[in-house]
This record gives structure tokens, C-alpha cells and sequence, in this order.
């Protein structure tokens, strides 16, 4: 029974009160404490059905329906990125160029844009990254047409004025001087440096060098060459009619001309692999040292991604992995370790690592070496930990199909990664398929214990000596910007 206390007169409502907590008390008494309480039912994955064409402009559209909620999101994937469309001496004018589409265009200010968008009550992001490029938003579905014509203004139409830019460069210049003092950026910068060197794509890095010589012409040129249609993949989620989607963007984007080939990704081999050694970035007074283990590791095509997928859950994908469970919870060394496989359209890099308080920098270097040997048989995996390295994948699908953002960007990824269109149809039984030689089978393929890059950002006059006694590795002294250097 539901009483309305604002109803009874104050004493009653008190008595209401004190016996509706006295129920939930009885309630409370009457569980088993003891008893581990079963699961509850495994989320279902239903996959929804699309359909997929091509617009006059070369563009492949895919549209889903999703009728439930008044709500559309669209994603403008664009294959190819940073790695393939840069000049090695311009890095970073495909970030500078996705953050100009919303410095103004020929019919609109930056702040007309901004203000178009408030009103609109939707957000278009753009976004360039190593491999694939992206514009969406996602709207009300009585406003997805207006909000379309001002994506393809910003698409088509940018002028990249001049003061903007510096603006935008001026701002991506001080993250740059900030990145230099920051422990993860730091390990991450000399690990990519160490796996690829300066002459593969994966190894290149923007500088404040290569940033203040980009001019307005590279720019432009930029933007040309790269928002093609002929590379795109327009995905379209929600509460629209197909047919209906096709029109709007033919008449949104009818000025956007024919062309663009989509890259081969024929990446330069990666240089030979070292032997293993400890690359030690001095932090002087740094509480906390940050480490980046790993090696150049598989591309996303390999056979073995589902047998890599579970094995690396169990070793540090997962929140109860052996990493962060053995670092974090039972020593304490560390708020939080983890691995994960880059894998890209090239050898993207296998990395273990984490921020590790100073004084046990050692301690759990010796753990990560210790688990990275355990996945490769000197632990069995058990039939728990298979079980649960699955089901861990399997429960993150259904979620991913529950919202039109979810939507958009999991069937993008279908196209941009160049996967089976039944690619989350098949995944459960891929997965189920994975036994438990498999996993240690691509363990022992793909980390290569011998060689691998171990870097330790740290206090160096605190952790040097510890980490040289524990034998594991030599140690070689870096510059803050991943360059090797002679230690003293």
C-alpha cells in the first residue's frame, strides 16, 4: 500500500514512516548472508538489420532503424587517417584540420555555428585519428534535417580563417609543452618511438616543430584531399525511414564532389626487435612511476583476435584481471594495471602497464614479468577463468546495440575495420570456439618475453638501482622525448 504522508496528519505520517522501515528491516533479517546470490539472466544480443546503399557522391550509407525513441545519430567515417594522409613534416594538420570545421564557413561565423547547433540542441564533433576520420551528431529526429545541413556546411563550406588558426594552433601548441611534463604522455611517446621508430607512421608523433609549420595553404590542402566521399561510410541510426535518410543527404550533399580512394595501410615493416631492456625516463621527485611493457603485436585481421581477445581479458583486460588483481588489489602497488592489444589495420602494439607507486617500481615489475610468463603456461588457465574471459565479451555486446550512439558506432566499425557484415552474429560462436590451448598458444606467439620494450617513467634516483637489481633487464637511460641517451 502507497500512503501520501503530505496527506496524514504529522504524528501519522511519522507511524507510516517508522513501520514502513520496520518492514524493510524484517526484510533485510529474513536474507541469508551466507548464500551467494545466483546471477541474474545473461543480457540478450539482438543485432538489428540495416540496409546499406550508395549516394551519387561514391558514399556508402548504412541506415538502422530504431523506432522506440524520437532520437538520430549519424557518423561520417572516413577509412584512412592520420597515418595515411599526413606529410611526416606537417604532423598534426589532421587534428588542426577536424578542429577548424567549427571555426566558421562561408555562410556562417564560428559563432553562428555554435549558436545554430544550441538551438538545435545537438553537437557536431569531428575528429581525425590514426586510421579513421569522423563527423556525427546526434539529434531529435524532427531535427535531424537541419542539423544535417549544417554538418555538410561545415563539411563543405569551411573557411579556416586565418586568426582562428593560430588560435587553435596557439591552444594545441601549450597541450603539447603540457604533454612534456606528463608521466602517461611521456611513456607512451618513448614506447611508440621504441616499437617503431621515427620512420613508421605508428612511431611518428606530433612536436611543437612540425605543428608551427603547418600554414592555412596545408590546411586547405588538407581538407581537399581528405573528406572524400569515395572514403566514407555514412552510418545512420534511429528514428528515420530509410528512403527518407537517402533524399536528405543527397540533397544536404549534392555539392560534395565525386573522388577519393580509400588507403591501401601498406605500412613500412617495424625495425628488429631488441632484446628485452628497461628504458628509464627520469621524473625527478615523481610519486608515482608509470609503465608501458609490451611489442609491435598483430594486426586486427589476425586469425587469432578471438583467442587474443580472451587470453588478454584474463591477463589484463578485465577490472578482476591476474594483473590487477595480483598489483592493485592483493599488494596495493597501484590504483589500477592493465593490457591490451592497439591492433589497428597495421601491427598494432601489444601494452602492459600502469601507474605504479615509486617505492615498489621494482616489486611490480617482477609481478608483470611473472603473469606475462603465467598466461604462457606457467599458470593454467582454470576453467573459471575461460568461462569467464568469454561471457565477459558476450555480456558487453547487447549493450552496444541499446542507443542510437551505440548503434552507429558499432556498425561503423564494421565497415572501417573492413569485418564480415555478420560480424556480432557470428562472435559468440567465434568466441565459444576458443579453447584453452589457443590461449596459451597466442601467448606465447605474441608476447614475446625475449624482446620486449619495458618503459618505466619514474624518480630515477629512486628506482634505478632497485629495478637493477632485479636482473630482469639492462637499463638505458632516455631524454624526456623518447630519445636514447648515455646514462652517466
Amino acid at each position: 500500500m502507497t500512503v501520501n504522508n503530505r496527506l496524514l496528519h504529522p504524528c501519522l505520517a511519522v507511524a507510516f514512516t517508522l513501520l514502513a522501515s520496520a518492514t524493510g528491516l524484517r526484510a533485510q533479517a529474513q536474507l541469508d548472508r551466507n548464500l551467494v546470490p545466483s546471477p541474474g539472466k545473461s543480457p540478450t544480443l539482438s543485432v538489428p538489420a540495416w540496409t546499406k546503399t550508395k549516394l551519387k557522391s561514391g558514399a556508402e550509407l548504412v541506415v538502422v532503424e530504431k523506432h522506440d525513441l524520437p532520437l538520430v545519430a549519424l557518423t561520417m567515417s572516413f577509412i584512412g587517417g592520420a597515418t595515411s594522409f599526413e606529410p611526416a613534416d606537417k604532423l598534426g594538420v589532421a587534428s588542426l584540420t577536424a578542429q577548424m570545421l567549427s571555426e566558421g564557413t562561408s555562410l556562417r561565423t564560428a559563432d553562428g555555428l555554435a549558436d545554430d547547433q544550441q538551438l538545435l540542441g545537438t553537437s557536431i564533433q569531428a575528429s581525425i585519428g590514426t586510421e579513421v576520420g569522423v563527423v556525427g551528431f546526434t539529434s531529435l529526429s524532427d531535427r535531424f534535417q537541419p542539423a544535417l545541413a549544417l554538418l555538410a556546411d561545415m563539411l563543405l563550406n569551411s573557411t579556416f580563417p586565418d586568426s582562428s588558426l593560430e588560435r587553435v594552433r596557439a591552444r594545441t601548441l601549450v597541450g603539447l609543452a603540457e604533454a612534456k611534463e606528463q608521466p602517461n604522455v611521456m611513456a607512451s611517446r618513448a614506447f611508440a618511438k621504441l616499437l617503431y621508430g621515427d620512420d613508421h607512421p605508428y612511431g611518428r608523433v606530433a612536436t611543437e616543430r612540425t605543428v608551427s609549420a603547418i600554414t592555412r595553404g596545408d590546411v586547405l590542402a588538407f581538407h581537399r584531399a581528405y573528406f572524400r566521399p569515395g572514403r566514407a561510410v555514412i552510418v545512420v541510426a534511429g528514428d528515420v525511414d530509410p528512403n527518407a535518410v537517402r533524399a536528405q543527404l543527397e540533397a544536404a550533399l549534392t555539392a560534395w564532389e565525386a573522388g577519393g580512394n580509400r588507403p591501401t595501410f601498406a605500412y613500412p615493416a617495424v625495425p628488429a626487435r631488441r632484446e628485452r631492456t628497461i628504458y628509464l625516463v627520469d621524473k625527478p621527485m615523481a610519486a608515482q612511476s608509470v609503465f608501458a611493457i609490451g611489442v609491435p603485436g598483430p594486426a586486427r585481421n589476425t586469425t587469432d583476435y578471438y583467442a587474443l581477445q580472451v587470453m588478454n581479458n584474463l591477463l589484463g583486460g578485465l577490472f578482476q584481471s591476474r594483473l590487477n588483481h595480483d598489483i592493485r588489489e592483493v599488494k596495493g602497488y597501484s590504483y589500477g594495471v592493465a593490457s591490451s592489444f592497439a591492433y589497428g589495420r597495421g601491427p598494432g602494439a601489444f601494452r602492459a602497464g600502469g601507474g605504479i607507486v615509486s617505492a615498489k617500481s621494482d616489486s611490480a615489475l617482477i609481478l608483470f614479468m611473472h603473469h606475462l610468463r603465467g598466461v604462457q603456461g606457467e599458470l593454467p588457465f582454470t576453467d573459471d577463468e575461460l568461462t569467464q574471459g568469454k561471457e565477459s565479451i558476450f555480456q558487453s555486446l547487447p549493450v552496444r546495440f541499446s542507443s542510437v550512439d551505440g548503434i552507429v558506432a558499432t556498425v561503423s566499425n564494421i565497415y572501417t575495420q573492413d569485418l564480415p557484415e555478420t560480424y556480432y552474429l557470428d562472435l559468440p560462436t567465434k568466441l565459444g570456439a576458443v579453447t584453452r590451448d589457443d590461449v596459451v598458444r597466442v601467448a606465447k606467439q605474441y608476447l614475446d618475453i625475449d624482446h620486449l620494450n619495458i618503459v618505466i617513467v619514474g624518480d630515477r634516483a629512486t628506482i634505478e638501482g632497485p629495478l637493477k637489481a632485479t636482473g630482469i633487464a639492462p637499463i638505458r637511460v632516455l631524454d624526456a622525448d623518447g630519445s636514447q641517451r648515455k646514462a652517466p
